[in-house]
């Protein structure tokens, strides 16, 4: 490893550094489960029966529907189980088929204990009722429909369920009927309070992924910080199209098919609290206008937080994919995706797709890593002239870099074509720091001794807890480690005199480092870069072979030649001209320094007397008499 790649390393270490400081109750027991696509009642509680008087006082007209027993009904495809609640006509729980915890259990992305949902409205009165505070009629609508009704104020409230199969959309319709004297001309207040449930194996990372991800009609989308742990809070003023709560791998989000006129997104954290890592909130403006005239069309999602599945859910609604900004979502977006997905189609481990992902990728970047090479094999012919320069003005640093230059420029070298090629490959690096935790497709996925790709693999207990370590080891990490460091020992060894001193210390050091930042980062990730060492190893002994000093010698000595009477241009020419300017400056400040300590030791200064009352010396002789 020669300076101009330690260099390369270094600058992506410390980039990657600052990048990553910038991304229990039981579940409910499964319910009975009848025909798939049905609805199904189940008995409620017993009815309730409040203070009439008291209710008449709270809710005026729409008392007569605020007394009556809780029921629960089911609407069920493939996918989906959801719960309804006859109080408030809402939905109470859903359960993924498909999925379960990291921990073996049901996957309810909420429960009645964990999440609640709820709409509010004011009357002409001045009174705020909830549809929770009111119970509400359940009328199946065919196998895979429920409609629930409250019948108030000499009109109705109605809301409409769809659940298509095989699907994890619910449709949801809601309005008001016969209601327009009685409604304020205000906008409804739609409530969604999620206390997020512990899923994965990282509790750190379940709550560091979990947030609330917000798209305006206007195009704009925004998310609360993810890995905050202080109150987050987003005011929205302008219209939204969707709100979407992502619980690291998977998403409870609601679509309005009109748009809800404004909306405020709350998350905390109660680090004290051990069934819930962080709470989300979001309150959204239904224009009243829209329930009056059956335009309150929504679609909730409730399902995985799958790239494939959520583009075809709302515009962007597939940002709920965290896969980095900027030029890294691109990458991951229409390079590793793409990849991905396609070897998904003819190998069944996960494994062996991140290790031909790999080979596929090396072998893209393989012209980079030749000139690398190439750039490190030049530098290494070209030492004895280096060393001799140094020699020559050991304490001029400014002559040496000039002297430097004009060698590199007369040998056709530049200093800068080994590092380039190495940041050049700085977006695949930060691409994959972000698609590995992010991708569902890991998820639960087991490679040799790691039970799941998305998160860390932990063969290796310890009995306490360490800083920055924590209280596992994990073995892909701790192999990458080992082969990074084979593999910096290999580049020193085959070019001793290239890096000594500090640089071959941070060398090694860094590797050191790595390993700690990488250790609770997803088995998939730490894996990729074990099989990337691997074959980075091979790359360069291939390369070796068609890289002949000899020959690389005579090519700079005939780029000596060619080069002896042309003069720099462009950039050289301008940092030649600045050191040049630099050597200058330098000789111009020893000369004055000089001048001055002359002037100081000709001038006699009294004490006391000001500039104006210094006067030449006298000789010794003339003081004398």
């Amino acid at each position: 490893m020669d300076r101009n790649s330690a260099i390369g390393l270094f600058l992506i270490a410390a980039l990657l550094l600052i990048y990553l400081q910038f991304a229990p109750t039981k579940p409910q027991p499964e319910p009975a489960a009848p025909a798939k696509t049905a609805a199904a009642a189940t008995p409620g509680t017993a009815p309730v029966v409040p203070d009439s008087a008291a209710l008449v006082r709270q809710l005026g007209t729409f008392a007569a529907a605020a007394s009556g027993s809780a029921q629960t009904t089911e609407l069920k495809n493939d996918r989906l189980t959801v719960t309804f609640s006859s109080k408030g006509g809402r939905v109470q729980a859903v359960r993924l088929a498909d999925y379960k915890t990291f921990f073996g259990k049901p996957l309810d992305i909420f429960d009645a204990q964990s999440a609640q949902i709820d709409t509010r409205f004011r009357t002409t009165d001045g009174r705020q009722i909830k549809l929770s505070d009111l119970y509400f009629r359940a009328e199946p609508q065919g196998t895979n429909a429920l409609r629930f009704v409250a019948d108030v104020a000499g009109g109705q409230i109605e809301q409409l369920y769809t659940l298509p199969a095989n699907s994890y959309e619910l449709s949801y319709n809601l309005r008001f009927n016969g209601l327009a004297s009685t409604l304020a001309q205000e906008a409804l207040t739609f409530t969604f309070v999620d206390n997020v449930r512990q899923t994965e194996q990282d509790r750190k990372q379940n709550r560091n992924h979990s947030t609330i991800n917000r798209y305006l009609v206007s195009g704009d989308h925004t998310a609360l910080a993810e890995a905050s742990e202080n109150p987050e809070e987003i005011k929205v003023t302008e219209p939204l199209k969707w709100v979407a709560h992502k619980h690291d791998f998977f998403v409870a989000g609601i679509i309005a098919d009109n748009q809800f006129s404004s909306g405020q997104l709350n998350s905390t954290v109660d680090l004290n609290d051990t069934t819930t890592i962080k709470t989300l909130s979001s309150t959204l403006a239904i224009p009243v206008t829209d329930v009056q005239q059956g335009k309150a069309n929504f679609r909730f999602y409730f399902g995985p937080n799958s790239f494939s599945t959520l583009k075809g859910v709302a515009p962007d609604f597939d940002r709920n994919v965290y896969l980095g900004w900027g030029l890294f979502r691109w990458v991951n977006r229409f390079v590793i995706l793409p990849v991905f997905h396609f070897l998904e189609q003819f190998i069944g481990s996960y494994g062996i797709i991140i290790a031909l992902l790999v080979v596929l990728i090396k072998l893209v970047t393989w012209p980079l890593t030749y000139k690398t090479y190439e750039s490190q094999a030049k530098m290494k012919v070209l030492k004895p002239e280096l060393d001799a320069i140094k020699e020559k003005f050991p304490d001029d640093q400014v002559k040496q870099q000039q002297e430097t230059m004009k060698l590199h420029q007369s040998m056709g070298v530049s200093p800068l074509s080994g590092c380039i090629p190495t940041l050049l490959t700085i977006p695949i690096l930060f691409a994959m720091f972000q698609f590995f935790p992010n991708a569902i497709e890991l998820r639960q996925q087991s490679f040799l001794w790691a039970h799941d790709l998305s998160t860390y693999d932990s063969p290796i207990r310890l009995p306490f807890e360490l800083p920055f370590l924590g209280s596992h080891i994990s073995l892909f990490t701790l192999l990458m480690t080992l082969s990074t460091l084979a593999m910096t020992y290999q580049s020193n060894q085959s070019n001793p005199a290239a890096m000594q001193g500090p640089m071959k210390f941070y060398s090694y050091l860094m590797p050191l480092v790595f390993f700690f930042v990488l250790n609770s980062f997803a088995a998939g990730l730490t894996w990729y870069y074990l099989v990337s060492n691997l074959v980075t190893m091979a790359q360069q002994a291939i390369t070796r072979r068609f890289v002949d000093d000899t020959k690389l010698r005579a090519k700079l000595e005939a780029n000596k030649v060619k080069n002896k009477d042309k003069k720099p241009t462009g950039f050289a020419a301008r940092l030649q001209d600045a050191m040049k300017a630099a050597q200058e400056k330098e000789a111009q400040t020893k000369q004055t320094g000089r001048v001055a300590k002359n002037t100081d030791d000709d001038t006699d200064v009294e004490p006391g007397t000001g500039a104006s009352d210094v006067s030449p010396k006298q000789p010794r002789k003339t003081r004398r008499s």
